[in-house]
């Protein structure tokens, strides 16, 4: 049984950093999926890969790993540059602007 410990990148829809904070453990798949012939869905008789566990830090992970005996790898995530501007958003409406508004 592999697993894999990772943080999870932010969702690319919104800018916001929820749910990025906390460390995953998330199973493999054992057997592929397979398609049901009379409704169309695809179905597996492997439930593991159905888990999803959160931890607060990577050793927290790693400790319940050890625990229970099961191979899992780590992912480091990749540093995110932040995107600050000098003044941020509230610039954009500012009295005070000293070029002609260009949007």
């Amino acid at each position: 049984m592999r697993a894999r410990i990772y943080k999870p990148a932010r969702n690319a829809m919104q800018s916001g950093t929820a749910r990025t904070k906390s460390w995953v453990l998330e199973y493999a798949p054992e057997s592929r999926r397979e398609v049901d012939p009379l409704m169309g869905w695809t179905s597996s008789d492997d439930t593991q890969s159905q888990v999803r566990m959160r931890f607060d830090t990577k050793e927290a992970a790693l400790e319940y790993v050890e625990h229970h005996g099961i191979d899992a790898i780590v992912q480091e995530p990749k540093p995110r540059k932040p995107n600050i501007r000098p003044m941020g958003y509230g610039e954009n409406f500012a009295t005070n602007r000293r070029g002609a508004w260009t949007h």
